[in-house]
């Protein structure tokens, strides 16, 4: 990432204050000069700034593998909890249903032996 920060300065650099550097082969006032280094102090502070960012983002723990894996694990125990907690709630309204029937059933069977 350092690198990457060191070649973006390499590149960037030269291109910054090109108008000013041919202004200053042309001219021999002395604010030209103040421009450039001006304009190369705000590049420098600038491009520090991203380094700073960049070596902030590197630095920050990212979660290794094994604590992805045990995450990723909770959700699933979690997920698997609640769809037990369903199934469970699914087979009782079953059993219900189950015993509703059997009971019409029986009405069923006591009017016919009664007819």
């Amino acid at each position: 990432m350092i690198a990457c920060v060191i070649a973006l300065e390499a590149a960037l650099l030269p291109c910054l204050p090109a108008r000013e550097l041919q202004a200053i082969d042309r001219s021999a006032h002395p604010y030209h000069q103040i421009d450039v280094e001006r304009h190369a102090r705000d590049f420098m502070e600038a491009a520090k700034k991203l380094q700073l960012h960049l070596i902030g983002l590197q630095r920050e723990d990212l979660p290794t593998r094994p604590e992805m894996l045990r995450k990723e694990i909770e959700k699933m125990e979690e997920e698997l909890k609640t769809k037990t907690e369903l199934i469970a709630k699914q087979e009782r309204l079953i059993q219900g249903w189950r015993e509703e029937l059997k009971d019409q059933l029986d009405k069923h069977i006591m009017e016919l032996e009664r007819v």
